[in-house]
Order: C-alpha cells, then structure tokens, then sequence
C-alpha cells in the first residue's frame, strides 16, 4: 500500500536515555558489588557519574516490575474472551490471533490512478491472522462463526498475496509489547483499513471478473457484497491454526 493516513496516535512510545548504570564488582571472595549511576545529557553522553541512590534504585526496581507486566499482558483480554476470536498463541516473540469479522460496512481508501472514489462499502466475512509484525487475511461465505473445516476464499481485495499475506507497502506498523488482545486485533485492523489500496499482486484477479470494477461499484451502489464472486483457494480454516 503506497499511501497512509495519519495514525501516529497508535505507534508505539518513543524513548530517550535519561541515565545509565555501571555495575562494578571486587575481586575478593565476597564479590561485593557498587553501582554507579550516571545522568545522559542532550546528545546522548553519560555525565555527573555518583553512587546510586536509594530513590534511583527505587525507581529502576518500579520501571523492571512495569516492563515485566507489559510482556504478561500482551494478548490478554480486557474481559471476557471476545465471540470472534478464534485462536490465540500468547507468546511475545512468537504470539499470533486468529480472528474473524462478519459481513459489515467500512470506509475503503484508494490511490487516485485506479479511478476509485474513496468510501464506505460492503465487506464478506473475513478471517484475519496476524502476528506482532505481519498480517494475512482471507474471505469466507456467510455470516456464521466459522469452523476447522470452513473454506477459505482469497480475500477480494487489493495489495494481498495469494497466500493471504497483507503487502503493507510503506505503512509502518507497530504493535506494543503490552496490547491487550482487543488493541491488537483493532490496530490491526485499522492499519489494514486506514491504508491506501494501490494494485493487484500476481498474475490473476483475486475475484471472478475485475476486482477494480467491482470495488467501484459496490462503492457507488452501496449494494451488499455478491459473495458469488469470491475464489476459492483450496485451503480450510485449519490450515492457518499452527
């Protein structure tokens, strides 16, 4: 996607060094241990070197115990698990949601060229699995929750491979270590949502017919989506569980 909106409120925090600690241990039997603390000025340079102090120490305890608490929470509800989550690894490095979104209205955005206006329209059931720094989605039939063995169609948009994977473009994703389950799957969304669609990827349309065409229309109808057209890609929704 060459495009983007303006979504810097949903980045992630930007850190500066403040301070810095050199730990330094005796050679003795006891292995006694000093820590010295020093300031950071403006460009980045340890200065004003002292022994820590009790309120430092106090302080870099309280920032450890946050941090440890942000890598715990990542993935978890807020609540009760919500109905259209369908799978979840709860792993910080390797952490994924697979979730799923029935038929609804959203606003779609367009790079100029391809002659689409941009506006709201209707969308197929969609499945969605992301992890922390990639996102695949795919399109099914109905409105239903679905299972293991639900077919999966190749999503009828823009910008997406024919594995389901999300060209991203220059959009700069970033997803906190600390999202709950909710903020994940909702960012997510609004970086798919929010960008600007640019162009086919591959040889072949993801739809029956002109996925150009089709989007056009359904943006100046506002008929709902003619899941007649969605291709199916040989795939069940089992496949995307590991």
């Amino acid at each position: 996607m060459n495009k983007t909106k303006d979504i810097t409120s949903q980045l992630g925090v930007l850190y500066h060094p403040t301070s810095a600690l050199v730990f330094y241990q005796s050679q003795s039997a006891e292995r006694a241990v000093y820590v010295e603390h020093y300031d950071m000025d403006g460009d980045g340079t340890p200065v004003n070197a002292h022994p820590l102090t009790e309120r430092e120490a106090q302080a870099l305890a309280k920032a450890l115990v946050s941090e440890k608490q942000n890598q715990t929470a990542f993935l978890k509800s807020e609540g009760i698990l919500p109905a259209n989550i369908l799978h979840i690894i709860p792993s910080l490095d390797r952490g994924s949601v697979l979730w799923y979104t029935k038929p609804q209205q959203r606003t779609l955005h367009f790079i100029e060229s391809l002659g689409i206006a941009d506006g709201r329209a209707c969308l197929p059931a969609m499945i969605w699995k992301a992890t922390r720094n990639s996102l695949r989605v795919f399109a099914v039939v109905g409105n239903r929750r679905p299972t293991e063995k639900t077919p999966l169609c190749h999503a009828p948009l823009l910008n997406i491979y024919e594995d389901g994977r999300v060209c991203m473009g220059s959009v700069s994703v970033s997803i906190k270590t600390s999202a709950s389950l909710e903020e994940f799957t909702g960012a997510w969304e609004d970086y798919f949502f929010n960008s600007y669609f640019s162009h086919l990827i591959g040889s072949s349309s993801p739809v029956k017919g002109s996925c150009v065409s089709l989007w056009k229309d359904l943006i100046e109808s506002g008929r709902p989506f003619p899941t007649e057209v969605l291709k199916k890609n040989s795939r069940t929704l089992k496949s995307l569980l590991s």
